[in-house]
């Protein structure tokens, strides 16, 4: 059942979880009312580190910082929903109602900086669920990280599909102004009716657009991500978005072919056949030409862009567009690493800090 606002249709139990619980009809569905429909509530998140790390050779960071779990942006094709199961719940609806915030990320970033041993490299702020969601409206965390890192002088990137972010531009300028920030945009389609079906609580495409032309002017690096591309479905306005980006100044992009690991090979197939029914089985062929036959593909260096001749043609068209439009092909701006200094903890400065 559609749920306005939302993007998952279903809220089956996690594959961890040794019972299942099954939704049944039982006659009352007419009489359901808003105030039955799923809200979303949040907890405290008790990890007691921060920082992220990762060895994947396709990946162009290898530490990154998520202030929150499960995002409310309900974009139905998320590749993060699958990790909700590890807390106990779905990656159906549980991932966007159920959402856990680190309230005390600033303060345990402080604590990982100024250890003696820590290596200053970009994190990457945001990767997993958007740190900009309407959470961070209530709870500012990601601004408290935001200024931690200024502090330090420590590099970042950041990707989102909030309007939010422009709330921080006194940080992300000062940043930008030492080469110590770039900020992504995902933009997925430029069709209002589409982004409400695919992305139900996040910032209009429209309105992202002007959200880069902002940053842009506040002299901030942006970058725009295509992301994902779904055959038969946003496939054909690759060209549409890159041209929109470089107009409002942005400087690069890159795109990322559909994945869908784990529970999204059935979330999102559902959301196929309820909102584009006759477009479906096109819609999943495609997929599937690009992913050997499946629904995806885990392999490094191949899950993000697939294989064969439709994968790519996408990834000519692609470049093509963008060097007509002038923007770099990167997931990466080259930020300085030099200027990091160790934060205060508790008022103190680090043990041996050299000057």
């Amino acid at each position: 059942m559609v749920q306005k606002g939302r993007g998952a249709l279903s809220n089956a139990s996690g594959r961890y979880e040794k019972h299942t619980l099954h939704k049944v009809d039982d006659g009352w569905n007419n009489y359901i009312t808003p105030d039955t429909r799923t809200k979303t509530q949040w907890r405290d998140d008790t990890s007691r580190s921060v920082i992220t790390r990762n060895r994947s050779p396709d990946i162009h960071f290898d530490r990154s910082l998520n202030p929150y779990r499960g995002c409310e942006h309900g974009c139905v094709y998320c590749f993060a929903r699958p990790t909700h199961t590890w807390l106990g719940h779905s990656a159906g609806l549980d991932f966007e109602t159920h959402l856990y915030a680190k309230r005390d990320a600033a303060a345990l970033l402080r604590q990982e900086l100024a250890k003696p041993g820590y290596s200053c490299e970009p994190i990457a702020i945001g990767v997993n669920t958007d740190a900009y969601q309407p959470l961070e409206r209530e709870l500012n965390i990601t601004r408290s990280v935001l200024q931690v890192l200024l502090e330090a002088r420590h590099p970042a990137y950041l990707i989102t599909k909030s309007s939010l972010i422009e709330r921080d531009i006194d940080i992300l300028a000062q940043m930008a102004q030492r080469n110590l920030v770039s900020v992504c945009v995902s933009i997925t389609t430029l069709d209002r009716t589409l982004a409400r079906k695919l992305e139900p609580r996040a910032t209009s495409p429209q309105r992202r657009l002007r959200t880069l032309e902002t940053l842009h002017n506040a002299g901030i690096p942006t970058r725009v991500s295509i992301s994902p591309v779904i055959p038969a479905l946003n496939e054909i306005e690759l060209e549409s978005i890159v041209q929109a980006s470089a107009d409002v100044g942005v400087q690069a992009a890159y795109a990322i072919l559909l994945r869908l690991p784990h529970e999204l090979q059935t979330l999102f197939p559902e959301w196929l056949y309820e909102h584009y029914p006759l477009r479906a089985e096109r819609v999943l062929n495609g997929i599937r030409s690009m992913r050997n036959e499946q629904l995806n593909s885990a392999a490094f260096n191949d899950r993000m862009v697939g294989s064969g001749p439709r994968a790519a043609i996408i990834q000519q068209r692609f470049e093509l567009a963008c060097r007509r439009a002038g923007l770099y092909i990167g997931r990466d701006f080259e930020l300085d690493c030099s200027q990091f200094v160790p934060p205060e903890v508790n008022g103190q400065m680090p043990l041996f800090q050299l000057d």
